[in-house]
C-alpha cells in the first residue's frame, strides 16, 4: 500500500511540473482548441480519480493500523492463518471410515493431542484399525475447524521407499509445487507457512531400519515432528518412531463394538452365541472381523454355515472376492527389511510362538531355543513389527495371527520338535515334596496351558508314542502338586488299548487332578478302570497304590464302608512285599475312614502306627507331617484338646521347614476348627486368616479358607460378614468346578440368607433354590 501511495504521489508531481504559461496555440485553429479543452478535462478526470484513490488508501491505512493495535494477538494469527488455509493449495484426504465402532475414547484423546500441535504414532499389527481411526479423526468437526483445508494425508506404502520419493510426495501433498526437492530445505517455507496436520499411513514401509534410505527418511520424519505448527501423526505396524510422538498402542475392540462391526456388515441371520464365539476366537481383531462379515455376507451364510465354515477352515475363511485377506496383510511384515534381516530362524521361531496358547515365556528362551543363537534379539524384532507383543511374561500375538503363523504340520518343524522335547526333559523331574529339587518344579504354574496343548497335539498326531505318554503322566503330577485343575486329556488316555505300557499309570494321575477339584464320580470311574489294569498286570504295590486312592474316592463320597475294605486290602498287600513306605501311607488313610466312620480308637491305632513307621524309615517326611495331622484331627473328635494341638504344631514346623503350602494351609485350618470348638473365637479367626495366607494361588484351598469362615461367621450371627464369604466361596467353587464343595456352600448361604430374611436366589440356581436349571 505504501509503494502505491508513493507512485500516486509522483504522478502527481509529473501533472504539477507542466508550464502553466504555455504558449498559446496557432490562433486562428478551432480544431487545436477544441482538442486542448478535451485534454484539460481528460486531466481534471485523471486528477479527482487520484484523489479518490488518495481516500481509499488513507481508509485502508488506518483499517490497517486499527487491525494491528486494536485486534488480539490471537485474532490476528487466526485471521492469518484462515486466509492462508483459504488460499493454500494441496491434497484432499480420503474420505472417513463409514463407522469406527468401540473407539470413541481413544479418537476423542487423539483429537486433543492433535489440537495442541503433539505429534502422535498409531502403533498396533495389521488390521487393527490404525487407518479407520486417523481417518476418522482427520475428519472429525474440531480438526476440520481448527486446521481447515491444511489437513494432508500420505500412504507410505503406495509409493517406493526412498528418500526422493518420500520428499517429492511430501512436497506434492503440501502444495508446495516443488517437483523434484532435494531435502527438506527446499520444503520449510511450505512446511512452515500455515498450521496443518500430516497423517504418515503405513509409515512401516519407509520407517523400517533396514530399509535403503532409513536413516534419511527418520530424520525428515523427526524433523516433521519437530515443527511447532504441524501435528504429525504416525500409523505404523513397528514401533521405531522419533521419540518425541505420543505412542498410542491401539488395542483390539470388546464384544460390543465387535459385533456392531459384524452386524453392520452381515445381513443374513439375527444375533447369535454362535458368532460372538467365533469372534471372541479371532481375539476381536477388527479386519479378521470385517473379512469373516464380509465373506459371510458375499456367500449368503446362515449363523449355522457360518460357524460350520468356520469350525472347518478357520482363518483361511478369511478372504474376500476382491482378493483381500489376512493372509495378505500378514505377508506384508513378513516381507518388510526388519523381518527378513532377523535371519533364516525367525520364519519358524515365529511359528512356535504361534503354536502355544500363551505365546513363549521370555525368562525360558535359553532352555526352550538352544539351537537359536540370536534368540533375544529376533523376540525383540517381533515386537517392534507388531507381530506379537508382551503379556506379563510372554511374547505372544493375536488369534488370527497364531492361526495363520502355526505350523500346519507340527512334526514337520523341527524347531517345534526341538521346543517339544526340551519342555518333556524338563517334566521328567520328579515332583515330590520330598525331593531337593520340588520348589524348582513350580514353573508349570504359569505353562501348563502351552505343555497340555503341546501333549494334546502330539498325542493325536502320534498315539502309540511312550515318550508322549510319559510326558503326559509327568505333567499331570506336575499338575496335582502346583496347580489342581482338570485337563482334557481324558478322552485319549481311555481310547489307549489295555495293553499299552503307560494307561494305568496315565488313569491314576489323571484320578488325582479329578480329585483334587471335587469330581469324585469321574475319578473313581477312572481309579477302577486303573486298578482292574494293575490287578490283571501285576497285583503289587501299583495295585495298592490304586486301592488307597479309591479309598479317599470313597471318603469323599460318604461310602466309609467300602473305603475301609480298600484300605485295609492296601495294607495287606504291602505287609506282603514288605513294602514299609507302602505300609505306613496304607495306615494313613485307614486311619482316615476308621475317624469318618466313628471308629475313633482304632483310627487313633492306625494313625499312631503309620507315624512310627514313617520316623522309622525316614524317606518321606510329607507323608509323617500329614500323619501327624491326621492324628491330631482324630484327637480332637475325641475331645482330646491338648494332644491334638501337639500334633498340629508338629505338623505346622515340619510344614513350615520345608516350605509345604498345602500342609500350613491344613493345619491352620484344623486348629481353627479346634478353637471354634473350644469357644475360642479370636483364635478361631485369626487361624483361618493363617490359612488363607498359604493358599499359594490355589483357588480350591482359597475357596475352603472362605468357606470355614462363613461357616464361623453364621453359627457366631454374624450374618452379613457370613454372606460376604460365602459368595466369595460359591464364586471360587464354581471357577474350579468343584461340585461338592459348591453345593455344600450354596446350602450354608441359603442358611446364611434365611437368617437375614432375604429371598433364596442363588447364583447358578434355579427359582426354587434347589440348583434346577
Amino acid at each position: 500500500m505504501l509503494k502505491d501511495r508513493k507512485d500516486t504521489g509522483q504522478n502527481r508531481a509529473a501533472h504539477a511540473s507542466a508550464p502553466r504559461d504555455s504558449p498559446p496555440p496557432s490562433s486562428g485553429s478551432k480544431q487545436t482548441i477544441a482538442s486542448d479543452i478535451r485534454r484539460d478535462v481528460v486531466r481534471s478526470r485523471t486528477i479527482v480519480s487520484e484523489v479518490q484513490r488518495d481516500v481509499t488508501d488513507t481508509h485502508a491505512m488506518v483499517t490497517d493500523i486499527h487491525r494491528t493495535f486494536v485486534t488480539s494477538p490471537k485474532e490476528r494469527i487466526e485471521g492469518r492463518s484462515r486466509l492462508a488455509q483459504e488460499t493454500i493449495s494441496g491434497e484432499s484426504p480420503p474420505p472417513p471410515p463409514r463407522a469406527c465402532f468401540g473407539r470413541d475414547e481413544l479418537i476423542a484423546k487423539i483429537i486433543d493431542l492433535a489440537e495442541n500441535l503433539t505429534p502422535i504414532a498409531l502403533i498396533g499389527p495389521g488390521g487393527i484399525g490404525k487407518t479407520s481411526i486417523a481417518l476418522t479423526v482427520l475428519h472429525n468437526d474440531r480438526i476440520k475447524q481448527r486446521f481447515g483445508g491444511t489437513r494432508r494425508f500420505i500412504r507410505c506404502d503406495e509409493f517406493p521407499a526412498s528418500f526422493a520419493y518420500f520428499l517429492r510426495r511430501l512436497s506434492e501433498v503440501i502444495g508446495a509445487g516443488i517437483k523434484n526437492p532435494e531435502n527438506l530445505n527446499s520444503l520449510r517455507s511450505s512446511l512452515s507457512s500455515v498450521e496443518m496436520v500430516i497423517i504418515l499411513d503405513n509409515a512401516e514401509s519407509i520407517l523400517d531400519p533396514r530399509g535403503v534410505d532409513a536413516e534419511k527418511i527418520y530424520d525428515v520424519v523427526e524433523e516433521l515432528s519437530h515443527f511447532s505448527n504441524i501435528c504429525l501423526c504416525i500409523t505404523s505396524r513397528i514401533s521405531t518412531i522419533p521419540t518425541d510422538c505420543k505412542t498410542i498402542e491401539i488395542p483390539t475392540l470388546w464384544i460390543g463394538p465387535a459385533r456392531d462391526t459384524f452386524y453392520r456388515i452381515y445381513q443374513h441371520g439375527e444375533p447369535s452365541d454362535l458368532v460372538d464365539d467365533i469372534l471372541e476366537q479371532l481375539d476381536f481383531h477388527p479386519l479378521s472381523i470385517t473379512l469373516l462379515a464380509t465373506v459371510a455376507h458375499h456367500n449368503k451364510w446362515r449363523t449355522g454355515q457360518l460357524s460350520e465354515e468356520w469350525g472347518r477352515r478357520r482363518t483361511s475363511v478369511l478372504k474376500t472376492e476382491h482378493n483381500k485377506s489376512l493372509a495378505a496383510t500378514i505377508e506384508l511384515s513378513l516381507a518388510s527389511p526388519m523381518f527378513q534381516q532377523l535371519g533364516s530362524d525367525a520364519r519358524e521361531l515365529l511359528g512356535v510362538v504361534a503354536f502355544f496358547p500363551q505365546g513363549v515365556d521370555e525368562s525360558n528362551l535359553d532352555w526352550l531355543f538352544p539351537t537359536v543363537s540370536n534368540r533375544s534379539n529376533i523376540f525383540n524384532g517381533f515386537c517392534v513389527l507388531s507381530l506379537t507383543h508382551r503379556s506379563g511374561r510372554f511374547v505372544t500375538m493375536l488369534a488370527p495371527l497364531r492361526d495363520y503363523l502355526s505350523p500346519k504340520d507340527p512334526i514337520s518343524s523341527p524347531l517345534l520338535c526341538t521346543t517339544k522335547r526340551c519342555y518333556f526333559a524338563r517334566m521328567s523331574a520328579r515332583v515330590s515334596p520330598n525331593s531337593p529339587g520340588f520348589e524348582d518344579t513350580r514353573w508349570i504354574k504359569s505353562e501348563d496351558v502351552n505343555v497340555e496343548y503341546l501333549l494334546d497335539v502330539f498325542a493325536s498326531i502320534d498315539p502309540n508314542s511312550d515318550n508322549a505318554w510319559e510326558a503326559c503322566i509327568n505333567f499331570m503330577r506336575h499338575m496335582f502338586w502346583h496347580k489342581q485343575r482338570l485337563v482334557v486329556l481324558r478322552p485319549k488316555i481311555e481310547a489307549l488299548p489295555d495293553d499299552h505300557h503307560s494307561k494305568p499309570d496315565c488313569l491314576l494321575e489323571l484320578s488325582q487332578l479329578f480329585r483334587s477339584v471335587g469330581h469324585h464320580t469321574a475319578n473313581k470311574e477312572v481309579l477302577t478302570q486303573a486298578s482292574n489294569l494293575w490287578r490283571k498286570r501285576e497285583g503289587g504295590y501299583r495295585t495298592a497304590e490304586t486301592l488307597m486312592y479309591l479309598a479317599f474316592t470313597n471318603r469323599a463320597l460318604s461310602l466309609y464302608q467300602e473305603g475301609i475294605s480298600q484300605a485295609r486290602e492296601s495294607l495287606k498287600i504291602c505287609e506282603r512285599l514288605n513294602h514299609k513306605l507302602g505300609q505306613a501311607h496304607s495306615l494313613r488313610c485307614l486311619a482316615w475312614m476308621l475317624r469318618d466312620d466313628n471308629q475313633l480308637d482304632a483310627a487313633k491305632t492306625a494313625a499312631s502306627r503309620a507315624i512310627d513307621i514313617f520316623t522309622e524309615i525316614r524317606v518321606d517326611g510329607y507323608g509323617l507331617c500329614q500323619s501327624h495331622r491326621a492324628l491330631g484331627v482324630i484327637c480332637h473328635s475325641k475331645g482330646e484338646m491338648e494332644e491334638a494341638i501337639g500334633h498340629f504344631e508338629i505338623a505346622l514346623g515340619m510344614a513350615s521347614a520345608s516350605n509345604w503350602p498345602k500342609e500350613l494351609f491344613w493345619n491352620h485350618y484344623c486348629m481353627a476348627e479346634l478353637f471354634f470348638d473350644e469357644g475360642r473365637f479370636d483364635n478361631a479367626h485369626s487361624r483361618v486368616e493363617r490359612a488363607k495366607s498359604h493358599t499359594a494361588d490355589d483357588l480350591y484351598l482359597e475357596g475352603r479358607g472362605m468357606q470355614l469362615e462363613a461357616t464361623f461367621f453364621h453359627k457366631q450371627g454374624r450374618l452379613g460378614e457370613a454372606q460376604a464369604e460365602a459368595l466369595g466361596a460359591v464364586e471360587v467353587f464354581e471357577k474350579v468346578g468343584n461340585t461338592l464343595e459348591l453345593e455344600k456352600c450354596r446350602g450354608l448361604l441359603r442358611d446364611i440368607r434365611r437368617g437375614l430374611d432375604e429371598p433364596v436366589v442363588i447364583h447358578g440356581l434355579g427359582s426354587d433354590g434347589l440348583g434346577h436349571q
